[in-house]
């Protein structure tokens, strides 16, 4: 299906969608592991990545992999962090939301 859906696109606005869908793995790979070296970072008491950073790398594009690694490493999921899954679901919310624009509504 997503084939058939960059075959329909011209050219300009397939190089574009790719771009950006590559940009969002990149950072989302990035931020999977800030977040897997921030967990264990905090087991062992050593120096952390700053809370700004994690949350920039997320609401950035890198959400598609903060999200999962707070799960699956229950980093950052305590009620004092509730910040970090609603940024996490906001940036989620928002590159999906800039895909579909990409694909439907832009004009290139």
């Amino acid at each position: 299906m997503f084939l058939t859906i960059i075959n329909g696109l011209s050219d300009i606005k397939s190089i574009v969608l790719l771009s950006y869908l590559s940009y969002l793995f990149l950072l989302s790979v990035i931020t999977f592991f800030a977040y897997h070296m921030d967990k264990k970072k905090a087991k062992k008491g050593a120096y952390r990545t700053k809370e700004k950073t994690l949350l920039c790398l997320s609401f950035f594009g890198g959400a598609f992999g903060g999200f999962p690694a707070m799960l699956i490493f229950r980093h950052k999921t305590k009620g004092e962090h509730w910040y970090f899954t609603f940024i996490n679901l906001l940036g989620i919310a928002i590159h999906v939301t800039l895909v579909i624009l990409i694909i439907f509504v832009f004009q290139f």
